[in-house]
């Protein structure tokens, strides 16, 4: 069969997703439906804001379902009158069986790591985190656990010393939404065979100690540590930038650090105290070296570099508040 002649609902909500429906629908692919989140209100004047996947949707006069659960009767029953052939789902909630099992094909997930590691909601996050130097994004088809599928297609992706989540996750969707159109082409003709998730040095499934794990992303796990090493709050900083954003304090405010440079000497001070020169640069001691900050935000204040930040704040003592 070929890949146009496929009827496809596409389920997603935030901006990642919109990058893979629209290559969908460059590609000429016929996308019968799209599954996303409703409304929300959202911003100063809580007005209702309609997901990104929504608002490309509109543009490109393609039919939008909203649905609150997922288990109502009566979207069951419009996504049945839809008669897809196939689904995919980027960046959205989880699916109960009857809806991911139900066309003939099944229903296809991006996930933005090299499964079966970084199973989870952040994968990118904690990749960074983690201080790995390359991730990846794989296409699988959904299962009862989650991000268990059998494995479609990947692709690698290497990540520079000092390259922030957002980074990651900007060119990640781009890569995504190609791997997706390739994995629906070559599903359609039959010459992709799923692979069940096992590690690429041999046939065995990994043991569960074996895994790193995305967990969701917690205020906890965003406070930097300083009596960690200078890579590991590096890597903390650029995992959770630009959004949460690692944070610690100063003068009893929460100060989010966006960007920062590792400088390996040894700290004459504490873990978590500080130095300024009041002009060019603003660095925290850790336990083997200092983070120089380059992008921060100081509570109610806009995000700015270190530099404009220096020229307005005025420093209430020179002690960590952490």
């Amino acid at each position: 069969m070929n890949y146009k002649d496929l009827r496809i609902i596409f389920m997603g909500t935030p901006e990642f997703a919109v990058a893979s429906l629209d290559a969908l629908v460059q590609a000429g692919c016929n996308i019968v439906g799209v599954i996303t989140a409703p409304d929300k209100p959202a911003g100063r004047g809580m007005k209702l804001q309609e997901s990104a996947v929504k608002q490309y949707a509109i543009t490109k006069e393609l039919k939008v379902l909203q649905p609150d659960k997922l288990k109502n009767a009566q979207f069951l029953e419009d996504l049945k009158e839809l008669n897809a052939d196939l689904q995919v789902v980027v960046a959205f909630r989880m699916l109960p069986e009857v809806v991911w099992n139900m066309p003939p094909m099944g229903t296809i997930n991006v996930h933005g790591s090299l499964l079966p590691q970084y199973r989870g909601a952040a994968p990118i996050n904690w990749a960074i985190i983690n201080g790995e130097k390359e991730t990846g994004v794989t296409t699988f088809k959904l299962q009862h656990e989650i991000d268990t599928g059998d494995i479609l297609l990947q692709e690698t992706i290497p990540v520079s010393e000092n390259e922030t989540a957002g980074e990651v996750h900007d060119r990640m969707k781009e890569i995504g939404a190609e791997l997706l159109v390739r994995t629906i082409e070559e599903l359609s003709s039959g010459r992709l065979k799923e692979q069940p998730q096992v590690k690429s040095t041999g046939n065995k499934i990994p043991d569960t100690s074996e895994l790193k794990h995305a967990p969701k992303i917690f205020t906890e796990t965003c406070r930097i540590d300083w009596n960690k090493t200078v890579t590991e709050v590096h890597n903390l900083i650029r995992g959770l930038s630009p959004f949460p954003g690692a944070f610690t304090f100063l003068d009893q405010k929460m100060l989010k650090i966006y960007r920062g440079e590792k400088l390996a000497t040894s700290p004459l001070m504490n873990p978590g105290e500080f130095e300024t020169d009041g002009k060019t640069f603003l660095r925290f001691a850790c336990v083997d070296g200092f983070i120089i900050v380059k992008e921060l935000q100081l509570e109610v204040k806009k995000r700015m570099n270190v530099e404009d930040f220096l020229r307005v704040y005025k420093f209430a003592n020179t002690q960590p508040d952490n």
